[in-house]
């Protein structure tokens, strides 16, 4: 097709890379693997944010009403196949076409250029500026991802500076069942016939551990699962290991009935994206939560791989999975340097329940004393939070007092929406590679919600969904408020905040409102 005829991907644009040394361009015949992001069929909204009645699709449904369109599909296929490129998966229900070809192929089908960057002792496929597409299949495509694979996400987790050990473990800090009961979590039930997804962008975990671990709490071990996407896999051995075990063992010891499938994907856009994706789809698992515990500033992400990720998140949440996400643990900059606060992605997404950060004390029996997770003055980290500079404010918090955004104004999504334990220093004692230890951060916040979902949905009878709307809606008994603290540029106060949102759980407290809410929704009485 004529260069004349090709259209320019909105939102494509990315900056070149920045402290990092050139060597080169990508070898003409290196394989490159892009994934093809398709629009909605039809255009149809998959749900609305501020619906807290609405049904979750079925899956199988789903993917028909709200996937590619055949013809979207086809017309991809046959790009493909005019530019020396191999189809190597569709699926029409998740809107994607994955194509494969020689760097040569990719950058003449999509108008760019790739390049090698050195980063330490790393490699990185880049690219610059934006991409591009003949005009007709343009409007067919939401978004490109792949081609330049540089780390897009870090993981939400800190590590205690105090020791522990198998028979001594610090003062003030927790097991994950601890935690649950001073969150006064449901008892009776486990989490049995739920499946709960974990998002994971690298390291890995170790069955020795696990089994260890979960003896020596006295729980059961649960089935554990590990899922490949675009090539991850379960590769225990790095620094990434502590973000794997914390999530697995806060969710496996306080729903340790439910069953947890672990999404191994490559740290880039389209790692992230398919592994999101491919767990909110599985006919095979059929997850009813997912956890997600990495994440960037949303500036970091092109604008299409944020639309991207949007999308799977609300196709999600369109079919009832709720999906709990770390907001981040730099404070109100989200650890960026340029003097402006940000916030986290994909905690920033609608779709979502963002998760902040608290410091918390406890007697034993109750919780006396929980404030604002901020060890900024020691740079040992804060929660995350704030308002998002890109996706508006969504009906179910128009009413929480969320404040535009400080730097811009912008009226947008406020993050988070509640909190958990997640300083460190009164941290999550869990097992990594042979070793107890104490970790904190928000990333255990996310794993802490899933499995309250779990459980939830168990007692419950069916999954709570996406359940925004439906929290916002409680009363605030429903949450043990935080009023104390602050993460740099917002203060902790009365009912939400930019620090640490609704609050805290009060477990069955939010499972009896979200009773009541259910029998409202089907005109039963509330008992």
């Amino acid at each position: 097709m004529p260069a004349e005829n090709r259209v320019t991907i909105a939102g494509s644009e990315k900056p070149p890379i920045a402290n990092a040394q050139l060597t080169g361009p990508v070898p003409a015949d290196q394989t490159v693997t892009a994934t093809i992001v398709l629009r909605r069929r039809g255009g149809h909204p998959a749900i609305a944010v501020d619906s807290a009645t609405a049904m979750p699709h079925v899956r199988e449904e789903y993917g028909v009403t709200h996937g590619a369109d055949p013809a979207d599909v086809q017309s991809i296929e046959a790009f493909a196949h005019e530019h020396n490129l191999t189809v190597v998966d569709r699926d029409p229900a998740r809107r994607i076409v994955k194509v494969s070809g020689t760097a040569d192929a990719i950058q003449s089908a999509f108008g760019t250029q790739l390049q090698e960057h050195k980063v330490g002792a790393a490699t990185f496929r880049t690219r610059a500026g934006a991409l591009s597409v003949p005009a007709a299949v343009h409007p067919a495509i939401l978004a490109v991802l792949g081609l330049d694979n540089r780390p897009i996400a870090k993981p939400h987790f800190r590590r205690s500076k105090k020791q522990a050990s198998p028979a001594a473990t610090p003062a003030g800090t927790f097991t994950p069942a601890q935690l649950a009961k001073l969150y006064n979590f449901p008892s009776g039930v486990t989490g049995a016939g739920q499946t709960v997804a974990i998002i994971e962008l690298g390291g890995g975990y170790r069955t020795a551990d696990l089994k260890a671990y979960f003896s020596s709490l006295h729980i059961k071990e649960p089935k554990i699962s590990a899922v490949g996407v675009d090539g991850g896999i379960n590769k225990p051995g790095g620094d990434a290991d502590g973000e794997v075990m914390l999530d697995i063992e806060v969710v496996g010891a306080i729903a340790p009935g439910a069953k947890i499938a672990v999404y191994f994907a490559p740290n880039t856009d389209q790692g992230f994206h398919d592994a999101i994706s491919k767990a909110a789809h599985d006919p095979v698992r059929k997850p009813s939560v997912i956890s997600i515990s990495w994440g960037a500033p949303e500036e970091a992400w092109t604008a299409q791989a944020r639309d991207a990720m949007n999308a799977a998140l609300q196709d999600a949440a369109a079919m009832g999975v709720t999906v709990t996400a770390a907001a981040g643990d730099d404070g109100s900059t989200d650890g960026v340097s340029d003097g402006k606060q940000h916030v986290d992605f994909p905690s920033a997404s609608p779709f979502l329940l963002a998760c902040g950060g608290t410091k918390l004390t406890d007697s034993g029996t109750k919780i006396p004393n929980e404030q604002v997770w901020n060890e900024l003055a020691k740079s040992e980290g804060s929660t995350g939070g704030g308002v998002s500079n890109f996706f508006p404010i969504p009906d179910y918090q128009k009413s929480a007092g969320v404040p535009r955004n400080v730097d811009t104004g912008f009226a947008g999504r406020g993050v988070p929406d509640i909190c958990g334990d997640a300083d460190p220093e009164t941290g999550y004692i869990v097992r990594v590679n042979g070793k107890t230890e104490v970790i904190g951060g928000t990333s255990a916040v996310a794993p802490l919600w899933a499995a309250l979902a779990a459980l939830l949905n168990q007692q419950l009878g069916h999954p709570i969904g996406f359940v925004n709307p439906k929290l916002y809606a409680l009363p605030g008994a429903s949450f043990f408020d935080i009023v104390t603290g602050n993460n740099g540029a917002y203060k902790a106060g009365a009912k939400w905040d930019a620090c640490t949102g609704l609050g805290s759980p009060n477990g069955v407290a939010i499972g009896q409102g979200l009773a009541g809410t259910a029998a409202s929704a089907a005109g039963a009485p509330v008992s």
